[in-house]
């Protein structure tokens, strides 16, 4: 999945003017910049706080909160970007994180 262009599309909450994309080079890049917002969402809930931690489940609770997610992964093959649902972004956080902490 390195080297393919991939757009993730957000709606945090029912009002469909909370809509907002996140444009990255690779499909791992996308990994990292949700757990990036869902970190940025602790921060924010909890300014004072300088250390954080959390596991899986809070991250796929965050993105089961979420009104909508899904991803546009370009296929090279077919010059086209191809739609991912929710639990195909989780069962790829699930594979990047794992890959992660074996490193």
């Amino acid at each position: 999945m390195a080297g393919r262009h991939t757009i993730v599309l957000i709606q945090p909450s029912p009002n469909k003017g909370s809509r907002t994309f996140m444009d990255f080079s690779s499909v791992n890049q996308a990994l990292d910049g949700i757990c990036a917002r869902y970190e940025r969402k602790i921060m924010d809930i909890n300014p004072m706080a300088r250390n954080f931690t959390y596991d899986i489940n809070d991250l796929f609770n965050f993105i089961d909160g979420l009104a909508d997610i899904s991803a546009l992964v370009y296929d090279h093959q077919l010059h086209a970007f191809l739609p991912y649902d929710r639990q195909w972004i989780k069962q790829k956080m699930f594979q990047h994180l794992k890959t992660l902490a074996r490193n």
